[in-house]
This record gives structure tokens, C-alpha cells and sequence, in this order.
């Protein structure tokens, strides 16, 4: 089992504090008996052999002060912790079958030579002489660096960093001190946060230039997410995979990429009516002039093998094939598209979380989209099942339920829960409000999650989003949990049709939490909506007197690029989710972000309806920058009010 490694930005202040040497402490140690190096590294050497290190026939290669390798010794020929010279780590370990990512250890007999305050004294301390040695083989490995410190196993120091190849500086890794063996730290690596911005960055660029490729292949943009779903399903056929480069003309691919795509429908075990609407959403591949092209078809295939599905293998449970869809609506003319607005990954996650989806929960979600919010659950509800493989079966065939009305966006959401390990989609095609019975039989929800289509109000016929909500807590059990994202007029109108709902939902289920969220979350969905998140328990009616959880969820860390959208730059969201989850559950009250109060469906559902500002702490720029949000909040509202949202989401 994988050893677990938290991510952490590099702060050396974490790193010690009163342990680092001052110059009194340097002073001292002239003092003490002599330390010897040598011990720390045969304490290290023995570590590395018990993990497997230096087995007979290993493909892993442990080498020191030097490496064989051309290419380290290259990057290391004037990395010395002296200046000047070559770098000799007491250790370099690679893989033969991981050919990019290389571990670098180095070791000091005392502990109070393991971290500098400043990071810059490389041949005085461990952590400052590894991470030079890191800085130089970064330019071409993902490199795992190790300093090490002490003379006997039970006060050893053992610090760990990632400095992935390419990117200015190392993150450190928090855990236990204690080493591990190279598949679990490949694995910690491959599955760190630092590496999924990384790929997750890639990623987007490769949609950019891959969007840009279709567009001018005159691929259309309802078609793109359609095309690259389809290639994804083939390619885990190994007969296509093996063939698809053989055919002799582009137009035999395209007839060979769509009957290899329905034969996949078909070993998913699909019913038959379900079989021929998804067929219908992709047969415009057998006639589409850009992949009759052969070599830019097989070009395309390629790449979508090389980038896209790579990124599914080592980020499972990611809603990839929706992000691809909100990257293309990015760069479309037509900013409604299909008409959905996918909910974010990251809130995705959150959701899961909040519902505390585990091995146990059935989830459904009656207006699916892309099934953004089933895949996240399911991560959730995997990761909690652990090794048991006929349970995860068990979740992924039985365990999972959503409907989706529009017919393309339903073939989206069967698509990608095929391609996450759904080998018996439960995914309906058809109006939650009536087929609800139908597709849940006997299963009653412990979870309801969902993001409701958001009401055009030029549109008579729309229903109101509390509806839906409601219409997802009746499908639950008694006590399960609903959380639902919903815009924040759903919260703080008292009056009409929205208050009326408000008072439906409490005469039967209990309002245990709101949380008001940032103003840009669909930001790349190109919408304007200002949400909350609702968290519902299921047909207990609200008791009177009982206080809700309100919580200022305004600030998730992301930030606005340019050729990226709205995305997690700096890391910063993990350690915010702990503590917005951990507030959530604890029902902490904290100044500034939480507080609880007694409500009814004539009163406001928001944090800001009760937060009490601290006026002597405002200074002229904080009433500058609160104006200017109050200002765009307004705007926002007006045009959410005069139907310039998009009408449908995930």
C-alpha cells in the first residue's frame, strides 16, 4: 500500500525552528564527540536493502556519489555544494521502468546539521545540499529528494521534497519519518497534488491547441467533446489500439472507430434502446471530413492516447471529458452550447465530502449533466472500499443512479462513466420529475447530490431550482443527505414562488448548512451565476428552533488566467477544503467564515445576512475593494434576473 505524502508548500520556518544551529549551537559542537557521516549512510543503506532496494534482478539502480547515467552526470558536472565542481549526492536510485523520475539522498551525522533557516548552506546541512542537487537534475527528471540526518534509527531525520522537472522550486512532503519502498514513492508522486497542477496544466494547453486543430477541421464545438469521448471508449479496446494506423483510407477508420465505440456500449452491457441513442449521438464520425483524413485522424488518435488518456490512467475519477467540453465552450462563438454549465472538479470533490459518500452510500443525482458529481462520488466511495475489488464493483454496478434530459449531454455522461469503470451505467435519459420511480426501483439514496439546470426567467416554462431540489430529496431515504449547488437567489429571496418552495422544503426535510460560494466559480463555464451550496437532510421535517450552519465560502484560491480559465495556481485549495470541510462538520463558529442562526423560509439562507463586520479593522482599500464586489455582485443579479445565465447544468 502506498505510503502517504502530504504536499506542502516549502516554508522553512516548519522545518524545525528552535532545532536549527545558531552560531552559539555551531560553537558547541566542537565540543561534542565526533560525529561520522559514514553511520548515517550505512543506516541509510541497510533502509534501502530492507525495502527491496538492492535485490537480486531489480530494476532499480542505487548508485553512489556517482552515476553511470550520461545524462546525470551531465546535470550534475558543476552542481557541487562548494561551487565549482561536480555534485556528489550519497545517493542517486532510478528505475529502468520509470526512466524520468529519480531519487536523490543526502545524508549529516547530526541532526542539528539537517535544515537551514536560510536553505543556502549546501555543504553544511542535508535538506539545503539536497535540494541543490534537486534544483539541477529537475531540468530533466521529476526528482524526489531526501535529506537525512542523525546516527541511529530512533532520532533520525528524515525530510522529504518534490521538485518536478521543469518548475522553479521543490514542495516539501510531510510525513512520518520513515523511508519506503520505490513503487509506494513512484506512486505518492505520480498521485501528489504538485503533480496533478502540473499534468492538469498540460492538459489545458493541449485542449487549447487541440481546440483550435478542430476548429479548423471544421469540427463543431457541440461535436468536439462528442469525438474525443468516442476515441477515448475505442482506445480501450486493445483490437483498435493495435489496428487503428493499419486501415488503408480514412473513411475505413472512421467506420472502424465508430463500430468499435458501439461494440464498447455493447460490453458495458447496455439495453438495447439505450445502445442505438448513444450510437446515433456518434455516428457523425463515420461522415466527418477530418477524420476521413487519414493521417490526421491516426495524428489525432495518437495524441488523444498520448495526452488525454495518460492523464485518465494516473488521475482516475476525474471528470476529464467535461472539462474538455468546458474548454471548448471556452473558445466557442456560441457561449451557450449545449446549454449546461458542468460543475467545477474541485467543488465536485467537495460535494462528495460533504455528503460523506462512502463504501456504503447509494448516490443519485437527478439532473446529471456529465455525471461530474457521480464521478466524484464514486472516487470517494472507491478510495473507501479500499482493496475489496468486488465491492468496488459492486459500487461502480449498483451504487451509482442519475438522469439527464437532453439527449447529448446524456450520451456525454454515459460515455464518461464507461470510461471511469462503469461496466453497468445507471444513467437514465428522461425528466427527473417523472422517471425518477423508474430508474431507482427499489434503491433508496443515502446521498442526493446535484447542480439544477438554472431557470431562464424569460422562459415561462422553467421550473425553479429548489424544485429540482426537492425533487432529489423525495428520492432519498429517510436521513440521507442532500447537497445541491443552486444560485444565490434561491437563498435570499423571502417572497413568491422561491419562498413558497422554501417552505415546501422545511415542512418535510431539515436545512442543516448554506454555504455562500465565490462570486467567478463558472467562470469557465462562461456564466455569471452567484451560487450557494444547500446540505439537506432528507424527510425530517426543519424543528423548530433548530439553528443552521451558515458558512463564508467566497475565497476557493483559484484565480483567473488567461489561456487556463479559473484554476487552483498556487495549490492553495487543499488546505482550504480541510478547513472549510472540517468548519462544516464541527459546525464551528469562526469570525469571518461561519456562524449558526434559526431561519424560516421568510428569512435570508446566507452568511452575509448576519455577519457583523469589525469596522476598526477597515481601511480605505478594504472599502475600495468591497465596493467594487458589491458593484459587480449587483450586476451579476441583474442579469441572472433578466434570463443572461445558461439555462441548463451538470
Amino acid at each position: 500500500m502506498a505510503t502517504a505524502l502530504l504536499i506542502q508548500p516549502l516554508n522553512v520556518a516548519a522545518h524545525g525552528g528552535s532545532a536549527f544551529c545558531t552560531d552559539d549551537n555551531e560553537q558547541g559542537l566542537l565540543a561534542m564527540p565526533t560525529r561520522n557521516e559514514r553511520i548515517t549512510e550505512n543506516i541509510v543503506r541497510d533502509e534501502l536493502r530492507n525495502f527491496g532496494y538492492y535485490e537480486d534482478g531489480a530494476v532499480i539502480f542505487v548508485e553512489e556519489q556517482k552515476s553511470v547515467s550520461p545524462r546525470i552526470q551531465k546535470l550534475l558536472e558543476h552542481a557541487s555544494k562548494k561551487g565549482g565542481g561536480v555534485g556528489k549526492p550519497e545517493f542517486l536510485i532510478r528505475s529502468a521502468e520509470r526512466s524520468d523520475f529519480i531519487i536523490v539522498i543526502e545524508c549529516k551525522a547530526s541532526t542539528q546539521h539537517h535544515i537551514s533557516p536560510t536553505l543556502d548552506r549546501y555543504a553544511d546541512f542535508s535538506v539545503d545540499g539536497v535540494l541543490l542537487y534537486a534544483s539541477y537534475l529537475s531540468r530533466d527528471y521529476d526528482v524526489l529528494a531526501i535529506a537525512v540526518s542523525g546516527q541511529d534509527r530512533e532520532s533520525l531525520r528524515i525530510s522529504h521534497y518534490l521538485h518536478l522537472k521543469g518548475e522553479p522550486k521543490a514542495v516539501a512532503l510531510q510525513q512520518s519519518p520513515a523511508f519506503a519502498s520505490f513503487g509506494d514513492y513512484y506512486q505518492a508522486f505520480i498521485h501528489s497534488n504538485v503533480k496533478f497542477r502540473q499534468d492538469y496544466r498540460v492538459l489545458l494547453d493541449y485542449s487549447r491547441n487541440l481546440n483550435n486543430t478542430l476548429q479548423a477541421r471544421k469540427v463543431t464545438e457541440a461535436e468536439r467533446a462528442f469525438l474525443i469521448s468516442g476515441i477515448l471508449i475505442a482506445l480501450q479496446n486493445p483490437a483498435f489500439v493495435k489496428g487503428y494506423t493499419a486501415h488503408r483510407t480514412g473513411k475505413q477508420l472512421a467506420i472502424n472507430l465508430l463500430d468499435t465505440i458501439r461494440g464498447e456500449f455493447e460490453t458495458a452491457k447496455l439495453p438495447a434502446g439505450r445502445r442505438e441513442e448513444l450510437s446515433q449521438a456518434f455516428s457523425f464520425i463515420a461522415h466527418s471530413p477530418a477524420m476521413r483524413d487519414k493521417e490526421f485522424a491516426i495524428e489525432l488518435i495518437g495524441g488523444i492516447d498520448g495526452n488525454i488518456n495518460a492523464f485518465m490512467r494516473t488521475h482516475q475519477y476525474y471528470d476529464t471529458i467535461g472539462q474538455f467540453y468546458i474548454e471548448f465552450l471556452r473558445y466557442a462563438n456560441n457561449d451557450k452550447g449545449l446549454g449546461i454549465v458542468l460543475t467545477p472538479p474541485h467543488i465536485a470533490e467537495l460535494f462528495a465530502e460533504l455528503a460523506e459518500a462512502n463504501r456504503d452510500s447509494i448516490v443519485f443525482d437527478n439532473c446529471c449533466g456529465t455525471a461530474g458529481l457521480l464521478i466524484a462520488a464514486m472516487d470517494a466511495m472507491v478510495q473507501n472500499a479500499g482493496a475489496d475489488l468486488s465491492l468496488v464493483k459492486q459500487i461502480k454496478n449498483r451504487q451509482l443512479f442519475g438522469i439527464e434530459y437532453q439527449p447529448k449531454i446524456y450520451a456525454l455522461a454515459v460515455s464518461n462513466m464507461i470510461l471511469h469503470g462503469d461496466g453497468k451505467t445507471n444513467i437514465l435519459r428522461g425528466d427527473c420529475f417523472k422517471d425518477s420511480g423508474r430508474l431507482l426501483g427499489v434503491n433508496k439514496p443515502t446521498v442526493g447530490l446535484l447542480n439544477p439546470p438554472y431557470r431562464n426567467k424569460k422562459s415561462k416554462g422553467d421550473k425553479e431550482e429548489l424544485e429540482y431540489v426537492f425533487n432529489n430529496l423525495a428520492s432519498l431515504a429517510t436521513g440521507g443527505k442532500c447537497v445541491a449547488i443552486v444560485p444565490i437567489t434561491c437563498a435570499t429571496v423571502s417572497d413568491g414562488v422561491i419562498s413558497q418552495w422554501k417552505e415546501t422544503i422545511l415542512a418535510q426535510h431539515t436545512l442543516e448548512a448554506v454555504m455562500s460560494m465565490p462570486f467567478e466559480l463558472f467562470h469557465n463555464s462562461k456564466t455569471n451565476v452567484v451560487t450557494c451550496v444547500m446540505v439537506f437532510t432528507a424527510h425530517r421535517p426543519h424543528p423548530k428552533g433548530k439553528k443552521t450552519w451558515f458558512g463564508y465560502w467566497r475565497h476557493d484560491g483559484f484565480i483567473k488566467t488567461k489561456h487556463r480559465g479559473r484554476i487552483d495556481a498556487y495549490g492553495g485549495w487543499p488546505a482550504i477544503r480541510q478547513a472549510w470541510v472540517s468548519a462544516f462538520r464541527s459546525r464551528e463558529i469562526i469570525d469571518g467564515m461561519s456562524l449558526i442562526r434559526e431561519v424560516g423560509s421568510k428569512d435570508e439562507w446566507c452568511a452575509e445576512a448576519y455577519m457583523k463586520t469589525d469596522y476598526s479593522t477597515i481601511t480605505r482599500s478594504h472599502f475600495e475593494q468591497e465596493l467594487k464586489r458589491y458593484v459587480a455582485f449587483k450586476l451579476l443579479h441583474e442579469q441572472a434576473a433578466e434570463g443572461e445565465t445558461d439555462e441548463d447544468s451538470d
